[in-house]
């Protein structure tokens, strides 16, 4: 605590060396004043976190104190005391910014709770002040969150999180923003000046998962012509994201098991011990309870894993963020594409509106983008959208005469293609616009017989 200042002010000297001493103990570093003007002096002087001031003092009383106070620096918490029990005196000094309002005499275990609570408050804030500066650089984030009580919810729990070494667990539908999350959970933690490392499970095959995680020695199998330094190793001293947590083979749950419970691992291939300091960010979009009750997933690993989870809504839970998303998108896009600034029509804008986005975010950037490139007016219309996007707009794409199951795969094929489309054959990132795993993609191109 001794990194926090408080300011006691009391012109009862008792009562204000009772309380200095009791503060100090604490851990406080703490100032004392016995007048309102004297107090004053010393915020203008030092930074100061919390004033705990009396009610009645001479020159001024305590509601003015607190009026001056909040001039000075609004950012500065108050704790008023009285040993006059006045309900119309507590409503004033709360209207007047007053975080609490303590009566005499002073239970100081009560004093306690107060002031940890004042400070849990100080620390929320900046955390959140912290996240939303770093999420200003991708898809401005600083002013989604201000439309959006989601994700200010996930934005106070990440920000508690950043300050800690606990593993923490992303979950939500592909596309919503887990890697941009988690830079961000990097960003605000003290480990910003290092590393931050990610790896994609899914996009690793099975085989050649343990050395991708741990890296691998000379000739520890056929193709390793030379030492190879593992993600781990890489992220050393900062975070490891590890996304599509869901598809990491059993075999390598184990060793990754035995990394986070011991710090340390060996190299495949290797005998010597490689000690980690690593702070593990994972994510996924899959069920991992179910895939523990198939067997396919540890229960040891899942809740060593599972210290803190974030659960990112998808942008169909939160579309009021959609428009800011739509503007952001059109000006990033245009100026790379050295186009002057694009407006949406109301018919193109109702669409996007109503669109569910199974991509999410990244699906909604892929359609702006592609938008922006083909539009040839100074205004995006629903002719610029995705094919897939246009064919909802008619319930006349919809064969009432056929199967709900065929149809499902009519529209499940068109889908897939427009992803391929969009990403250009790009198999990962279409599997991630999808909401699906890479290793179900090539599952339905071969059904479909798609190439």
């Amino acid at each position: 605590m001794g990194t926090y200042s408080l300011l006691v002010v009391d012109d009862e000297a008792t009562q204000l060396n009772t309380l200095s001493n009791y503060l100090k103990k604490k851990g406080f570093q703490v100032f004392r004043a016995n007048t309102g003007n004297v107090g004053l002096d010393i915020l203008k002087q030092n930074i100061i976190d919390i004033v705990l001031t009396d009610y009645r003092m001479p020159e001024m009383n305590g509601l003015e104190f607190i009026r001056k106070i909040k001039l000075l620096n609004p950012e500065i918490d108050v704790i008023m005391v009285t040993a006059f029990g006045n309900i119309e005196d507590a409503v004033e000094v709360m209207k007047a910014g007053a975080s609490d309002y303590l009566q005499k005499p002073i239970d100081l275990d009560y004093l306690d709770i107060i002031i940890k609570k004042v400070l849990d408050k100080k620390q929320i804030l900046s955390e959140n002040r912290s996240l939303k500066e770093s999420l200003k650089t991708k898809y401005n984030f600083d002013h989604l969150i201000s439309g959006s009580a989601a994700m200010e919810s996930v934005l106070n729990t990440a920000g508690r999180a950043a300050q800690s070494r606990a593993t923490i667990l992303l979950r939500g539908e592909s596309g919503t923003g887990k890697e941009v999350l988690a830079r961000t959970i990097h960003q605000a933690s003290p480990r910003n000046d290092k590393s931050f490392i990610a790896v994609n499970v899914s996009a690793v095959p099975d085989n050649l998962v343990e050395s991708e995680f741990f890296g691998h020695e000379k000739g520890a199998f056929t193709g390793a012509d030379r030492q190879r330094k593992g993600r781990f190793e890489m992220a050393n001293g900062g975070t490891l994201f590890i996304d599509e947590i869901g598809d990491i083979p059993l075999s390598t749950q184990v060793k990754l098991l035995r990394v986070l419970q011991e710090r340390n691992f060996e190299r495949v291939g290797g005998s010597i011990t490689i000690d980690t300091d690593v702070r593990l960010i994972t994510a996924t979009n899959q069920d991992l309870e179910q895939l523990m009750r198939e067997g396919k997933f540890r229960e040891d690993l899942y809740y060593r894993l599972n210290v803190v989870t974030i659960s990112i809504p998808a942008l169909r839970n939160r579309r009021e963020e959609i428009p800011l998303f739509i503007e952001y998108f059109i000006q990033k896009y245009c100026s790379e594409e050295d186009k002057s600034p694009l407006s949406v029509s109301k018919e193109a804008m109702d669409t996007l509106m109503k669109y569910d986005y199974p991509g999410n975010v990244r699906e909604l950037e892929n359609i702006i983008q592609r938008a922006v490139i083909m539009t040839r007016n100074d205004v995006i219309t629903t002719v610029d959208l995705s094919i897939h996007l246009r064919d909802l707009q008619s319930e006349a794409s919809i064969d009432n005469s056929t199967s709900l199951p065929l149809q499902v795969e009519v529209l499940e094929k068109q889908l897939i293609v427009n992803s391929l489309h969009v990403t250009q054959g790009n198999q990962s990132s279409a599997a991630r616009l999808l909401g699906i795993t890479e290793r179900n993609l090539r599952y339905k191109i071969k059904k479909f017989n798609l190439k």
